[in-house]
């Protein structure tokens, strides 16, 4: 049976539970906010296909990308609504047309992000940009080969381990099956979001003198706005405020994401899952037909093709992904770029990040206020963000 001992060795993929036929497996929520198995060993007839799916015991061998383009989708529309060049908008269209399924991460009504799927184009609206935030894969894998087994084409997205897991699920390859994950930096803890959503809906509750909290309602939320640009993008958050008369009146609060606590407590890895600091899945591991992400430092490397409304690295690690990139080029701006391109700007698609020094800090007192301790954290002695940085630095050279 699975057992989970040390946190780094678990990515939440939820495979394990939703492999197991006696359904013995449950996720618990730990104290950092994240979800870890729980085996009802009463129950286990120790088949042992929950280790049989784990992407960390079960690890795939890191494999070379056959080709890498710099992408950016024509329908400029979509492009400023998508986290980078619209790639994945063009493939999941494709599937949808031949009668498919998409799989992706969205919000749910509480501002979550989990994933679902859709058999529209005008679904994939929910799917379109960033969410830095660990989604809730809940019944997905399952669903996703019920309709492989159908027949019907499926494209499944998600971070590196979540297609690991999924293929090591599903036990044998799919020709109807589209895997698409992206250079990831790390998945933030979802009970962090959850707080910071509410402290800081209830700071503007303070501010209207809304004391019951009914008077605000979160209407969006972007990780990745561009209204100052695809570099320095945004994080936006939109609410109405409700007032005496009835009458609503839309509010946005936005921050470039240098300037937002939350944005930049993920960037500095303060409360990223402890699996993500020792990815199992990085290198092309995933098993992914195609992976994506933003084509940092195309300013320096393809300047004529820069517009800074967002561009796509696309890397395309199989037969299958070179399939269905050929089948939208009509509808991108694309060129050939080499590997060492992405990388340089990119080391996420290689590299793990190091945790930050003072992560046990910040889960320690959290709970007192997670704005207050975020606050403290980027209050740091110089000293201390001159070591993050040597650990990191270190980190990479070693790693080559």
């Amino acid at each position: 049976m699975i057992e989970i001992v040390k946190k780094e060795d678990c990515c939440g993929c939820k495979g394990c539970s939703q492999i197991c036929p006696k359904q013995c497996i449950s996720m618990y929520e730990d104290v950092e906010g994240f979800l870890y198995p729980k085996v009802d060993k009463e129950a286990c007839i120790d088949c042992h296909l929950c280790e049989k799916v784990c992407p960390v015991l079960h690890q795939g061998e890191p494999r070379k990308t056959q080709r890498v383009y710099a992408a950016k989708n024509m329908d400029d529309e979509i492009r400023v609504a998508s986290s980078s060049g619209g790639v994945f908008t063009l493939l999941a269209e494709l599937v949808i047309e031949s009668g498919g399924v998409v799989f992706g991460a969205r919000f749910n009504d509480r501002w979550e992000v989990i994933h679902d799927y859709t058999e529209t184009k005008e679904g994939l609206t929910v799917f379109r940009g960033s969410k830095y935030v660990q989604s809730y894969i809940g019944d997905c894998f399952g669903i996703a080969k019920t309709f492989l087994e159908s027949g019907r084409k499926v494209l499944f997205s998600g971070t590196p381990c979540q297609i690991a897991g999924l293929k090591l699920f599903l036990r044998k390859e799919y020709a109807n099956l589209l895997t698409v994950d992206f250079i990831c930096h790390g998945v933030p803890s979802p009970k962090i979001w959850r707080m910071y959503l509410n402290e800081t809906i209830s700071r503007q509750c303070e501010k209207f003198h809304s004391s019951d909290g009914k008077g605000i309602l979160i209407e969006d939320v972007s990780f990745r706005n561009k209204c100052s640009g695809w570099k320095k993008f945004s994080f936006t958050l939109t609410f109405s405020r409700f007032k005496g008369n009835g009458l609503k009146k839309s509010i946005s609060l936005s921050e470039v994401f240098k300037k937002n606590i939350f944005m930049k407590g993920f960037l500095s890895n303060l409360y990223l899952r402890p699996s993500c600091y020792s990815c199992p899945s990085k290198g092309f591991k995933s098993g992914s037909d195609v992976t994506l992400g933003d084509f940092w430092g195309s300013e320096k490397i393809l300047p004529f093709f820069d517009d800074d409304l967002g561009i796509s690295v696309v890397m395309v690690n199989s037969n299958n992904g070179n399939f269905y990139m050929e089948n939208v080029r009509d509808r991108l701006a694309l060129y050939q770029v080499r590997t060492e391109d992405v990388l340089c700007h990119n080391s996420c698609l290689v590299e793990s990040v190091v945790p930050h020094i003072n992560r046990h800090d910040f889960f320690s007192d959290y709970e007192k206020g997670v704005l207050v301790a975020m606050g403290k954290q980027f209050k740091q002695s110089f000293v201390h963000n001159v070591i993050f940085k040597i650990v990191s630095t270190s980190k990479r050279i070693i790693g080559k």
